[in-house]
């Protein structure tokens, strides 16, 4: 089976949200935000991962849109770790390049897998 970038991708960008969350808990004494980023952060993969088990069509897109919604709303809890100044301009920028990344892929397959849906 070929490689599935955004499921390496999205694995990828889970790593880094658990790494973040060791920083933020052990070193930042963040309790609260961190939990939210985590739980969001790492559901945004978990989504993808049942999507590519789906039942039929639909069902892949409503997965695909349940990462979207985890995808934004990670990417507020980044924005408030940032604004409340937990995370550094460049952690900042760094994560959330890598969660608007995540964003683009997966509008563009839910797109393309609704075209295709259409011309069937």
């Amino acid at each position: 089976m070929g490689e599935n970038i955004i499921v390496n991708k999205s694995e990828d960008f889970a790593v880094r949200i658990v790494n973040l969350n060791k920083i933020l808990r052990g070193q930042r004494d963040e309790y609260i935000m961190s939990k939210q980023l985590i739980r969001c952060g790492t559901s945004i993969g978990a989504n993808i991962a049942e999507a590519q088990e789906a039942q039929s069509d639909t069902d892949f897109i409503a997965k695909l849109y349940i990462s979207l919604k985890e995808c934004s709303e990670t990417r507020y809890w980044l924005k408030l770790l940032y604004r409340t100044e937990y995370l550094s301009e460049n952690e900042y920028h760094s994560i959330c390049n890598d969660a608007s990344e995540l964003k683009a892929l997966l509008t563009a397959i839910i797109k393309s897998k609704k075209q295709n849906m259409k011309s069937v």
